[in-house]
């Protein structure tokens, strides 16, 4: 079944439709770009451009320099729109600064800091510069959770760690 099939469906099901107040379709847009932002660390920059991201969309390259410039930030966009790039340049850009710097990113579960990490190791990775990188939950081995407290620099968890105590005072 195809999405129109799909949403036409669900238009004529009366039960659906009475606690839909307006419906209307946009039609698909071209994508905007913008630079990269200027101030950005050589190294993200190479990084990037060695993905293939010589520009960014212009809502992410307006949150990042806004960042960098110090600003706070709230980005709200669809489901793969790109907000992982918004808040991850900023902070790889400060730890890269500071080489005692370390930063938590906290997600709603467990399973999205697992689908967050896989992309942050691979633009860590194209650094060529240490940024030790783990996730830190319920389902982290005994082994591994040392390493991880003490010698990583971005630590991928949930809320429920950080209340349970189980994270690192230093990390709190």
């Amino acid at each position: 079944m195809s999405i129109d099939s799909a949403l036409q469906g669900v238009r004529l099901e009366p039960r659906f439709m009475r606690n839909v107040v307006h419906w209307v379709h946009l039609p698909e847009r071209p994508a905007r770009y913008a630079p990269l932002p200027a101030g950005l660390d050589d190294r993200l920059r190479s990084a990037l451009v060695e993905r293939g991201l010589e520009a960014l969309y212009t809502h992410q390259a307006l949150a990042v320099a806004a960042a960098l410039r110090g600003e706070h930030v709230t980005v709200v966009t669809p489901a793969a729109s790109g907000k992982t790039l918004c808040y991850e340049l900023p902070v790889l850009h400060n730890l890269l600064a500071d080489p005692q710097g370390r930063a938590l990113f906290l997600y709603p579960t467990k399973a999205l800091a697992q689908d967050q990490q896989a992309d942050l190791n691979d633009l860590v990775g194209r650094l060529r510069d240490p940024l030790p990188c783990g996730v830190y939950d319920g389902d982290t081995p005994s082994s591994q959770r040392r390493p991880i407290r003490e010698g990583a620099r971005i630590v991928l968890s949930n809320p429920d760690m950080l209340n349970a105590g189980i994270l690192p005072q230093h990390t709190r």
